[in-house]
């Protein structure tokens, strides 16, 4: 689990850098200010969800992998993909109907932050 989710995180992480530098030299001018707003901002949570995930990587590495740090590390995914992406394609298109998926991905981010905490926390008071 550590090996596998720290790769997708580090692969996340580069993606986040190049696709944030793609904004900012190649959209800037051609996508209104509103809409490199929505941009930055699916940009910001792809980078911090992907270094989350290797947070998750390296925590499953100290104290062992478990079904919590796996659906965590699942949710944190999918969130950036469905948050991040969905609002990528929204500032590029305008296709505002994205904008209403895009919640899901909040929330799956929410559930991965859920399921991280519960583990940990689960992990500690197993300990004392």
């Amino acid at each position: 689990m550590q090996r596998i989710w720290m790769t997708i995180g580090a692969v996340l992480t580069m993606l986040a850098v190049a696709i944030g530098a793609f904004g900012a030299h190649m959209l800037k001018e051609r996508i209104g200010a509103d809409a490199i707003a929505v941009y930055e901002t699916g940009v910001q949570y792809h980078m911090i969800h992907a270094l989350a995930l290797l947070i998750v990587g390296l925590t499953a590495g100290q104290l062992g992998a478990s079904s919590k740090l796996k659906w965590a590390a699942r949710l944190l995914f999918i969130g950036i993909i469905v948050f991040s992406g969905s609002l990528y394609v929204l500032s590029i298109t305008g296709i505002k109907v994205l904008g209403a998926i895009t919640p899901i991905g909040g929330v799956a981010f929410i559930a991965g932050w859920l399921f991280f905490a519960a583990d940990v926390w689960q992990r500690g008071n197993n300990r004392s």
